[in-house]
This record gives structure tokens, C-alpha cells and sequence, in this order.
């Protein structure tokens, strides 16, 4: 995550935008009132929807059991969950 001041963000404000948006970078930008961050409507969605996830009693557990399992080879094959298609 790239620091700056709002003095330099307000100057390269419209890179800042571009490089959020096709770079996925996140700017922190520090002003004598407080501090913000910068990212792109992409990655805030992504952070919103990993929270609302983990937020799910036995989510974390659930993934837990499933990447052992994975590791163990444990699994069965799509065709097997799902038929052979036709």
C-alpha cells in the first residue's frame, strides 16, 4: 500500500484513480485531520463480500475440513458429483 500526504494525492489524484482501478493498488493518504484509504469500487466490493462471508458461523471451520481433505485427496471428481455428460 503506497503513503502519501493529501498535499501529493490532490496532485496525482487522477493517477491515483487509474492505478486503483487497472492496478488494483491501495492508496494511503495522511491529512492532519485523519487518514484515508483510496481503492477501487472492485476491491472494496471483494473486502465486503470476504467479510460477509467470514462473518457465516463455521465458514472458516468448513474451510478449513475442506482444504485438509483436499490435501489428503479426499475428493471425488465432477463427473461423480455431477454424471457424465451427455
Amino acid at each position: 500500500m503506497a503513503s502519501m500526504n493529501a498535499t501529493k494525492a490532490r496532485k496525482e489524484f487522477f493517477d491515483l484513480i487509474k492505478n486503483a482501478i487497472s492496478k488494483h493498488q491501495v492508496f494511503h493518504i495522511h491529512h492532519r485531520q485523519g487518514d484515508v484509504v483510496l481503492l477501487s469500487e472492485e476491491e472494496y466490493e471483494s473486502l465486503q463480500e470476504t467479510l460477509e462471508l467470514l462473518s457465516i458461523p463455521g465458514f472458516r471451520e468448513s474451510i478449513a475440513k475442506s482444504v485438509k481433505q483436499m490435501e489428503k485427496g479426499e475428493t471425488i471428481s465432477f463427473d461423480e458429483v455431477f454424471g457424465k455428460e451427455k
